[in-house]
């Protein structure tokens, strides 16, 4: 159990819980693009599903976090002309998750602009099946997220309780605010298709990261220049909806009310 009495533990517990909250934005602006194909009265219940779903899953993968470290160890090697690395467990699972998140953001970004409304689509599914339907996305989209979470973790604390707290208290602010989160992202399309843009992003970044762990490439994209990417882009999106929020309708003028501010036509002959 942890000294609450040392102010190190708290410096070390809010850093964990801020990092938790940034690392879990992209969840829940995947959660927000997902659950929106649902009813309206299902979104809060695959929202909330989702996001205890992801608390649950990150407190186990903290027990077995010695498993995960394990995961570092190669489990077979590549070496072809031009190509030589080692392939491990941890490697192979965020390549695995940056090609789903490909994949997702991609045909989402199609469905969005190709496909019909959702209200005239035959093949939308409604109730049951698409709640099932979006938590097996949900879930699958949490356990890579939750690897990020879980090294980050890792790297910060090194009490598993003040992990586990951090974990359960990032979560719960999360759950508080993804309602709003969600009305704001569906409400404004430009940002879905930014937070889908962002989902593109990141699974090239876990690409590359599972490169990296396997020595395919020297280098690694810092998360730094990943996260400041994604925040600089919403916040000029912001500003974008704010300017244009304050803009004045356009209102079109006749012939005749253009004429009488010129001074060419007379009231008297407008009667």
């Amino acid at each position: 159990m942890p000294d609450f009495s040392s102010g190190e533990v708290w410096i070390s517990l809010l850093t964990l819980t801020f990092l938790e909250i940034v690392l879990g934005v992209d969840n829940i602006i995947f959660l927000s693009i997902i659950s929106a194909k649902l009813p309206e009265s299902e979104q809060p219940k695959a929202r909330n599903i989702g996001l205890i779903l992801a608390m649950v899953l990150r407190i186990i993968l903290l027990f077995g976090i010695t498993w995960i470290i394990g995961m570092k160890a190669p489990l077979f090697q590549v070496d072809f002309p031009g190509m030589h690395g080692d392939v491990t467990g941890q490697g192979l699972i965020l390549f695995l998750g940056g090609i789903f998140l490909l994949y997702k953001a991609t045909t989402e970004i199609h469905h969005k602009l190709e496909s019909p409304s959702e209200a005239d689509d035959p093949k939308v599914k409604k109730g049951a099946a698409a709640l099932n339907t979006v938590i097996i996305q949900i879930a699958l989209i949490n356990l890579v997220f939750s690897f990020d979470s879980i090294l980050t973790a890792v790297g910060i604390a090194n009490d598993l309780f003040i992990m586990i707290l951090a974990v359960v208290v990032s979560m719960i602010i999360m759950m508080v605010f993804s309602g709003a989160v969600s009305k704001f992202v569906n409400e404004h399309p430009t940002v879905q298709m930014l937070g889908l843009a962002f989902l593109i992003l990141i699974g090239f970044s876990l690409i590359a990261e599972a490169a990296h762990l396997g020595h395919f490439i020297e280098g690694a994209v810092p998360k730094g220049y990943l996260y400041f990417a994604i925040f600089f882009s919403l916040f000029v999106e912001l500003l974008n909806l704010r300017l244009r929020k304050a803009q004045k309708p356009v209102q079109l003028h006749g012939y005749a009310e253009t004429a009488k501010k010129r001074g060419l036509l007379d009231d008297d002959l407008l009667d």
